[in-house]
């Protein structure tokens, strides 16, 4: 009834948008002589912010058009490269000759899967793309899935993690995966099973960026919240089944809508006072500062149902048991052993104010990678920065970002099969290609 109720909602409030819309635009049309008195831009202040308040917030694009290769403008051209029910793998292609020469590595960037779309990481992708050659995780909205695709729990996540690095590794080269929040404990489950397997595909490097490895080292308040209540309470009070006539018609997920209000719980003060300020800022006819707002609350907004096995099986695993830092994750009726991984190397990125992954939780997967020499390991602290700085704004793109291109350079590799049946040989990529 949750979801239903919330569609119903916005059923009834949608004539009253209509009519707020139209009012609003009298109100600030040239020809109404009272357009540009205190009143009217009061009025129409407040009729665009109940609009926003009140209207659904689609999935946003990226919008990157272009990126500076070697100095010259490069077109960039999004491709679907491989596609699942749950997932499409993007692809930023740069499409310049200047970018064709280059040999650039190729970075696999999972997104979170915790309420919104891909398009948050916009700033990390665009940061990435001059030196690199950039692919992410575009998942998909659980109520647009049908439910005769299946269900989608953390093994399938990984299951997923697996089938991309190992599409992108057909051309010889180990690819680097980048893990942004959420993804990096599947991410981490992904790369032990394929070293555990001798995978030859397996990843040269993980980037683990504000991750909650264990979290247990400085618990925020996400992760108090977890363990507030037993796996039932949210089972029987959170999850709830798609209305007609969405695709994903009576599957069982965690709405978008309740991970948006628990967000805006976290720093309710902030998110009211910024709301204040636009408010004024509409009033006075501050243009740029309304629409820097603007694009925020439109990202911010813009949320995706998760399925609820994958929730559920999330707040028990990785929350409430802590499964991978006891040694006890078990995949698919295997037990997870990250220790076998010891040519992957791993680089985990911090914030020191970071109110979400609290400081340690990310920097505990170097505990769990004991098979790998001192020398795979990286470990960096942002100071000053919290958990959307790790991979956003100036710190991200000034400091952190060259920190992990480096890492990453350092890291390249080639496999080359020495005997059929006798594993995988790990060639340094420097070895292989002309300086």
């Amino acid at each position: 009834m949750l979801y239903h109720a919330y569609e119903m909602t916005h059923a009834a409030i949608s004539p009253m948008r209509t009519a707020a819309r139209m009012s609003k635009e009298v109100l600030k049309n040239p020809l109404n002589p009272a357009a540009g008195t205190y009143g009217s831009r009061t009025m129409s202040a407040a009729l665009e912010m109940f609009i926003n308040a009140t209207r659904r917030y689609g999935k946003p694009d990226f919008e990157i058009e272009s990126t500076e290769v070697d100095g010259v403008e490069t077109p960039i051209v999004e491709q679907v490269v491989w596609s699942r029910p749950f997932c499409d793998l993007l692809h930023f292609k740069r499409d310049s000759l200047e970018a064709q020469d280059r040999n650039d590595p190729k970075v696999l960037m999972v997104a979170p899967m915790s309420g919104h779309y891909a398009t948050l990481l916009r700033g990390t992708v665009k940061a990435m793309l001059p030196g690199h050659d950039v692919y992410i995780t575009d998942w998909r909205d659980a109520r647009d899935v049908p439910v005769t695709d299946g269900s989608f729990d953390l093994d399938d996540y990984a299951d997923y993690v697996i089938a991309m690095i190992e599409h992108l590794s057909r051309n010889g080269e180990r690819v680097h995966v980048m893990a942004v929040c959420q993804p990096g404990i599947p991410v981490m489950v992904a790369a032990s099973i394929m070293a555990m397997d001798k995978n030859p595909a397996r990843p040269a490097s993980l980037t683990l960026m504000g991750s909650p490895i264990d979290t247990a080292k400085n618990p925020k308040q996400p992760n108090e919240l977890a363990k507030t209540k037993p796996l039932s309470w949210f089972e029987n009070n959170v999850v709830t089944h798609v209305p007609w006539p969405n695709k994903g018609f009576l599957r069982r997920v965690y709405p978008g809508f309740l991970q948006l209000s628990s967000f805006f719980a976290m720093n309710l003060d902030r998110h009211v006072g910024a709301h204040v300020d636009h408010f004024r800022n509409l009033v006075r006819g501050d243009g740029d500062g309304a629409e820097a707002h603007q694009r925020f609350y439109d990202e911010y907004m813009a949320v995706m149902d998760l399925t609820a096995e994958f929730y559920l099986q999330t707040i028990d695993r990785v929350f409430q048991r802590r499964l991978l830092a006891q040694g006890e994750y078990m995949y698919r009726d295997r037990l997870v052993e990250p220790s076998a991984m010891e040519d992957i190397a791993i680089m985990t990125v911090e914030g020191e104010k970071d109110d979400i992954t609290g400081l340690g939780q990310t920097e505990a997967a170097h505990a769990l990678a004991t098979g790998l020499p001192e020398s795979k390991h990286m470990h960096f602290v942002a100071e000053g920065v919290g958990h959307y700085g790790v991979f956003n704004g100036s710190r991200w793109r000034n400091i952190i970002q060259p920190k992990i291109q480096a890492f990453i350079e350092e890291n390249r590799a080639r496999v080359t099969r020495s005997r059929p049946g006798r594993g995988a040989k790990v060639v340094p990529i420097k070895e292989k290609i002309p300086a």
